[in-house]
């Protein structure tokens, strides 16, 4: 065997035995890093002290999760075109959160953190569940299905699900119309939002003496506009949008194309609307909504490119509404940096269910909801690995309130694009004309990017002037590359072997 089989054989085998690590291991390793701000979960009653302590009586939880709605994409988030009443109205009842931020910005990865409370990489949920990827979370970690079936709740998923395998996620009534799963006949896909709530009400109507737990995940806004929008849904006013009207982000050129997409996209937003209102009413009707924790999440950023499958804020940054019944004050803008991260220890400090046995790296959003700038959340972490299996870019971020720091651990490679961003008409037109700038950032730097890319967020919040190099930083980038591989090391990141061996 030559030099250099023999190093990639030892590379292979230091991977296998990061991403095989047992259980004991995993939290010996978090709990010794202060850096993550690793809350126990039997600590989070003694932090909660703005929440009742936790029990399972009729605590329940409704998760809502859209696919690619980005952040400034309602009316609650500032968009005077968007028609979005019910997200409004969630808003005003509940906290809106400014600085909400998912871990990754594709649809089964991100899906797996907020079932898990695990970074990707640790969980093994590194890509896409469907279609040739296959890619599946590791058969050791306990989703929240698992231990809140434990704690007799009834649990349910309505729409799009995502992630396998079904041991780590056995949702008891699983509802979806993804390939390879049951298919209900009243759904015409997962944005067929009238059935969804009507689903939604046969559930929770179905087991009243039990406490609920209910994720309701739409395909909307995600892609594919030109069908669905077409379709007639029943009960859904179509919203149709002057593209004139649009709001084009800076990080798209504003060109006819694009502002086309952007109207259909709306279109898509306004429905996802409608379908939450459906929702919230039949939780209202079902008697149970006095019980019920609310949270508001999407997977990740907008499906055009600069977003979606980008750790740029855009793709990272999204909307997020969490509304309890026993909020003492409602209407509330929160500034903390929360992450997706946080999702589960916050729905098992509502609902009192026994952790995993193991150190979740997130905290309880809970204690600090009802505060405008709560002190202590300043710092998130990112993490992506794949979109589609074709699209292999590893990237880790660590993003503070005044800094980004991204490492793109495969630098050398062209940044991939997922398919439907390709073909889009945004991407197209962009490739037609010959454009050197999408929007602010040059497109050359776009799909070749540096190992390290640092942002001076509050000169640059559009991340265009990459200062990692610029020497009036001084120290900041060894600062955040060393926090960011503590944060590596601990949440065992196969890729830390890119340490010992570049």
């Amino acid at each position: 065997m030559d030099h250099d089989a023999h190093k990639m054989d030892t590379l292979d085998g230091e991977i296998a035995q990061n991403v095989e690590i047992t259980r004991r291991q995993f939290v010996k390793k978090a709990a010794a890093v202060s850096c993550l701000t690793t809350v126990s979960l039997a600590k989070v009653a003694e932090m909660s002290a703005g929440s009742p302590p936790p029990t399972n009586e009729h605590r329940n939880v409704l998760l809502i999760i859209s696919d690619d709605h980005g952040l400034a994409d309602s009316g609650c988030y500032g968009n005077p075109v968007l028609k979005t009443p019910h997200m409004d109205i969630l808003a005003k009842k509940g906290v809106r959160f400014t600085s909400a931020f998912s871990t990754v910005a594709s649809c089964s990865a991100s899906r797996s953190v907020i079932f898990t409370g695990l970074f990707n990489h640790t969980n093994g949920q590194y890509g896409h569940q469907h279609g040739p990827a296959n890619l599946h979370t590791h058969s050791w970690v306990r989703g929240l299905p698992v231990v809140l079936n434990e704690q007799g709740y009834h649990t349910g998923l309505i729409g799009k699900f995502h992630v396998q395998p079904r041991q780590v996620y056995p949702f008891q009534e699983l509802i979806t119309s993804d390939v390879g799963y049951k298919s209900i006949k009243a759904l015409q896909g997962n944005r067929d939002v009238w059935s969804m709530a009507q689903q939604a009400r046969e559930f929770l109507s179905s087991e009243p003496e039990k406490p609920f737990f209910l994720a309701v995940a739409y395909s909307d806004p995600h892609r594919d506009w030109v069908k669905s929008n077409a379709i007639d849904y029943p009960n859904v006013k179509k919203e149709i949008y002057d593209p004139r009207d649009t709001i084009v982000p800076p990080y798209l050129p504003d060109k006819p194309e694009v502002r086309q997409e952007l109207a259909a996209y709306y279109q898509s937003v306004s429905r996802l609307d409608q379908g939450i209102g459906f929702l919230l009413e039949a939780l209202e009707k079902s008697g149970r909504a006095g019980n019920t924790l609310i949270i508001y999440i999407s997977d990740n950023g907008i499906p055009f490119p600069g977003a979606k499958t980008n750790l740029y804020d855009p793709g990272i940054r999204l909307p997020m509404i969490i509304s309890s019944p026993i909020q003492r004050r409602r209407g509330i803008v929160n500034d903390a940096m929360v992450s997706y991260i946080d999702i589960m220890p916050t729905v098992l400090d509502w609902t009192g269910a026994s952790p995993p046995p193991y150190d979740l790296p997130g905290r309880s959003i809970l204690p600090v909801s009802e505060q405008e700038n709560p002190a202590g959340w300043d710092t998130v972490f990112a993490s992506h690995t794949f979109h589609e299996i074709t699209m292999y870019y590893p990237m880790r971020v660590i993003r503070t309130r005044k800094y980004k720091y991204i490492l793109n651990l495969a630098h050398k490679l062209d940044f991939p694009f997922a398919s439907d961003l390709y073909e889009s008409a945004t991407w197209q037109g962009i490739l037609r004309r010959g454009d050197k700038r999408m929007g602010v950032r040059e497109v050359e730097k776009y799909i070749h990017r540096p190992k390290g890319e640092l942002y001076d967020l509050e000169n640059d919040p559009h991340e265009v002037v990459n200062v990692a190099d610029n020497p009036q930083y001084k120290d900041v980038p060894d600062n955040l590359r060393a926090r960011l591989r503590k944060w590596q090391e601990a949440t065992n990141d196969p890729w830390i072997v890119k340490y010992i061996y570049e």
